[in-house]
């Protein structure tokens, strides 16, 4: 018996999907409830397979999505090993589901410890890009006295705050920082429109410039945090608003 519109390759694809998904999910939960330890080496192919009642082939795909997640790496010639027990897909995906208060906050914590590094640590073309995307931003506001087409700011104001985090030279620090910035600027669009973000206060942002090429770390911490301030305020602001209109 045939199935209209379907392929028995297919049907056999989908089959074979599930049973991977199912693999996927199971290994998932064992490295989360610690069955192996961070650099421990995972059991081989054949059983995990006996484990979880699946072929070889399921096991093997199932391992290649959660090397690729980051959660397992192999080694050649010598196996398959722990490298994370918790999932970094689940984490962002845990991330988007935050309001944009949380997410702002967890990117200002981000931003303070970035400016603190890069006080310590930035080189005189980090000063350059800092300046450039500010001198931009500048332009962009002269050019617009009135609100409305102001857009531009948007992405020049987050050029010039990752360039700050980046001049810590903290690859960890500027990637966790580099998903946090869009994750800010769309979950801000997503709550109250482009219309209502708050304004960007160009003199802040230039002592913060000022705070790192000094080379003091304290008072490039609380130059960001200053510059940070008003935007964190304003957000309050609407969500209380938002809130008042429910």
């Amino acid at each position: 018996m045939s199935v209209p519109g379907h392929s028995q390759d297919t049907l056999q694809a989908a089959g074979r999907r599930s049973l991977v998904d199912t693999a996927i999910d199971a290994l998932r939960e064992q490295l989360a409830a610690g069955a192996w330890p961070v650099g421990s080496r995972i059991p081989t192919e054949h059983e995990l397979a006996e484990r979880l009642q699946v072929g070889r082939n399921t096991v093997r795909e199932a391992i290649r999505v959660l090397v690729h997640a980051g959660m397992l790496v192999s080694r050649q010639g010598e196996g398959t090993f722990v490298r994370s027990t918790s999932d970094p897909a689940a984490v962002l995906r845990g991330v988007q589901r935050s309001g944009v208060r949380d997410v702002l906050e967890v990117r200002a914590a981000l931003e303070a410890e970035g400016a603190r590094l890069a006080a310590l640590r930035h080189t005189p073309e980090d000063i350059v890009r800092m300046r450039t995307a500010l001198a931009r931003e500048a332009e962009v506001i002269a050019a617009h006295p009135v609100r409305a087409g102001r857009e531009a700011t948007v992405e020049h104001d987050l050029e010039f705050h990752t360039a700050v985090v980046e001049a810590a030279h903290n690859p960890a620090l500027a990637e966790v920082y580099r998903y946090f910035g869009a994750s800010v600027r769309e979950s801000m669009r997503t709550a109250f429109g482009d219309h209502e973000m708050p304004e960007v206060v160009v003199a802040t942002h230039e002592a913060l410039v000022d705070a790192i090429e000094s080379g003091d770390p304290d008072r490039a911490e609380a130059a960001c945090r200053a510059l940070l301030a008003e935007p964190i305020a304003a957000v309050e602001q609407l969500l209380a608003a938002v809130a008042a209109r429910k």
